[in-house]
């Protein structure tokens, strides 16, 4: 007999009233956990996510184990990027090497156009495979502009962005028509795969927090609107996530977004006296995990007992769980979670 299907996370995307707290974690899948670790002995990410039966088993591997509410695909941001021309290879250890980045606005002019249906076939057959074996929602996700971009004229991971900032300032044109490009990308992306299935989507852009607001407002904010707007009409929850971005939450807040992913630099309560009504997620510090557990709960409890004052909220954590992070304390924690909230819906 299949377990009923468990809508939680779904019902708190919408501020719908639910039992407990919904709980998933970014980078659920694979990471900490040993069964993931055997199988990238011999398996590469590329070899995992291109065999959409092994992929769907990494995905819904932390959802049996932690008894989480909602899986999120395994795959990587990078995963569209050299069907329209980027050279790129995810190294172990450093992350996404570009090994043509972009310079000149010819490198821009030169950047192709994704076809779903068969340049990521195997992201949608295995979202497929998926929904026929879940009992909770299904999220996939996209990597925002500004973060593919970043990758994409530094050559790879940066801790200042200074490659990226220049270009953007020095030649705005390029900038526009780099944006451009990679929101059509992301919006074909993102409707193939809620056509094969996904739930919920969540857009990453886990380093547009360098940014300055009015940076922000200039040169990313127009392409996210289109982004979001355009993919609103699928009608599944959109959720908008970066790292270090407390000083863009309040144009965020404006934004066509149902939720917000915070970071572990702003609270729940910062995130409402600001005027944020939508659902929010978030947002242990996962570097919280590697302390006892008594430190874990007193800091998960404090940020439930702030999410609590609304159906509007999703745990999870601010950035995601890294590889020495013990499987089973992701079990206890996801347990605490729901047995805490419960017991605290029941009585209010």
């Amino acid at each position: 007999m299949s377990m009923a299907f468990n809508d939680t996370f779904l019902k708190a995307c919408r501020g719908e009233a639910h039992d407990h707290v919904p709980v998933w974690y970014m980078r659920q899948a694979g990471r900490s956990q040993p069964e993931y670790r055997k199988i990238k002995e011999t398996r590469s990410l590329f070899d995992i996510t291109h065999d959409p039966e092994l992929c769907a088993y990494v995905t819904k591997l932390p959802v049996d184990q932690y008894n989480n509410d909602a899986a999120i695909l395994y795959k990587d941001i990078m995963t569209p990027l050299p069907f329209i021309g980027v050279d790129v290879e995810i190294k172990s250890g450093i992350g996404p090497v570009i090994y043509n980045p972009i310079t000149s606005e010819k490198d821009v002019e030169q950047l192709g156009e994704l076809e779903p249906e068969k340049d990521v076939a195997h992201v949608l057959e295995t979202i497929k495979i998926l929904r026929g074996q879940l009992h909770v929602p299904l999220i996939s996700f996209a990597g925002a502009p500004f973060t593919l971009a970043s990758y994409m004229i530094e050559g790879g991971p940066s801790k200042n962005y200074h490659k990226t900032k220049a270009f953007m300032h020095s030649n705005p044109k390029a900038w526009h028509m780099l944006m451009d490009k990679l929101g059509t990308m992301t919006i074909a992306y993102v409707r193939a795969q809620v056509t094969a299935g996904s739930q919920a989507i969540q857009l990453f852009d886990s380093w547009v927090g360098a940014l300055s607001v009015s940076d922000y407002k200039r040169f990313i904010q127009p392409v996210m609107d289109r982004i979001l707007t355009e993919v609103r009409s699928e009608g599944i929850p959109l959720i908008l996530h970066g790292v270090g971005t407390p000083h863009l939450m309040k144009t965020w807040k404006d934004m066509p977004a149902d939720v917000i992913g915070l970071d572990w630099r702003t609270t729940v309560d910062e995130a409402r006296a600001i005027g944020i009504q939508k659902t929010v997620q978030g947002n242990l510090d996962p570097s919280i995990l590697l302390a006892p557990w008594d430190v874990i709960e007193q800091e998960t409890k404090a940020i439930l007992d702030q999410g609590l004052k609304s159906n509007h909220f999703i745990f999870n954590l601010g950035q995601g769980v890294f590889p020495e992070v013990s499987p089973d304390t992701l079990r206890r924690l996801t347990t605490f979670i729901h047995e805490y909230s419960a017991e605290v819906k029941r009585k209010g």
